[in-house]
């Protein structure tokens, strides 16, 4: 069998360049060497906001549609959306019967949401039923489709690792190798912080959108923190203290720009408000033809649904076919 990739995204809304550079620019270039299965993880998305859904089904399309004008192709990949696979939701039981529940209590995913929930709803917030499984289901997601490789960040090793104990868990107590063990493929992205300097993060409002004009990129960029030992443009720079601007330019620039803005920079020949203007138009220059696909499909929902209609039928189909054999293995009825 083809070696097989698994990997979601909340709906959380328009993605930012954190999201490209940190995971989708990866599935593109995977989904050519892998089977690849990336979903919209609606149910996920009720784990913390379980009450604030009035926007869920615009976000699932918003997430779809940025994939889409990225690169990600439906013709090669498989696009789904989470909550029309049921079988998911059955396997999430089956695995849940047999994984301890101090495996869930230590699992640094659950630790990790449940920091974001009360980062945002105060520290006496209590944890759902839902949120103490979200790593089970994470495991139930990726197990599904039989994955043979997940890609993760390098800090995000860690959460997989629930992932390969359950399926050996599972294997062991039905007595057959069935479920592979799935190993990290690592992301060895460019790490992009905040406008301000902080994470990247839409509840943060320091970011800067796939979806944004030319005109939100270019006012945005001219808010991101600089030098803040510099006062006038003939200052002496220090990009290594800039705190976000030079950052980008790393990320974003050729090699021959980097050298060049540094120099520039630390002989005072280059201000912050121009360093920034030529920033922002090579961000722009950067995304133009993503934004280009972006505004078709916002053109074409019906187009953008079908995709998700037709991923989510062939992901069911791979799923039906995997939970047949678990219910044979558990001897359900």
């Amino acid at each position: 069998m083809r070696e097989r990739i698994v990997s979601g995204m909340r709906p959380t809304g328009k993605l930012h360049l954190g999201h490209y550079l940190g995971v989708i620019q990866n599935w593109v270039e995977l989904q050519h060497k892998y089977e690849s299965f990336f979903f919209v993880a609606d149910w996920h998305a009720l784990t913390t906001k379980y009450d604030k859904t009035e926007n869920l089904k615009n976000d699932v399309i918003d997430v779809a549609i940025d994939w889409l004008a990225s690169g990600i192709d439906p013709e090669i990949s498989t696009i789904y959306v989470q909550s029309l696979v049921p079988e998911i939701a059955e396997l999430n039981i089956y695995l849940g019967m047999v994984t301890p529940q101090n495996w869930v209590e230590r699992d640094p995913t659950l630790k990790d949401m449940a920091k974001i929930l009360r980062s945002k709803e105060g520290q006496n917030s209590q944890i759902s039923y839902g949120l103490m499984g979200y790593p089970v289901l994470m495991s139930a997601d990726i197990m599904m489709m039989n994955a043979t490789h997940v890609p993760v960040g390098i800090d995000q090793v860690a959460h997989i690792e629930i992932t390969r104990d359950i399926a050996r868990r599972f294997n062991n107590v039905y007595k057959e190798e069935f479920f592979n063990e799935p190993q990290p493929i690592l992301n060895h992205c460019s790490l992009i912080c905040g406008l301000d300097g902080n994470k990247m993060g839409k509840s943060f409002q320091n970011d800067i959108k796939i979806s944004d004009t030319e005109e939100v990129t270019a006012k945005k960029i001219m808010t991101a923190i600089t030098d803040r030992s510099r006062l006038r443009k003939t200052d002496l720079g220090h990009p290594d203290e800039c705190e976000v601007a030079f950052k980008y330019w790393t990320i974003f620039g050729t090699e021959e720009q980097v050298a060049k803005v540094r120099c520039e920079c630390e002989k005072g020949e280059r201000g912050c408000a121009d360093c920034k203007r030529q920033l922002g138009a090579l961000i722009n220059e950067k995304f133009s033809e993503i934004r280009e696909k972006r505004r078709y499909y916002e053109a074409h929902i019906d187009e953008v649904k079908d995709i998700l209609n037709e991923g989510s039928k062939k992901a069911r189909t791979e799923a039906q076919k995997i939970i047949s054999h678990v219910r044979e293995l558990i001897n359900m009825y």
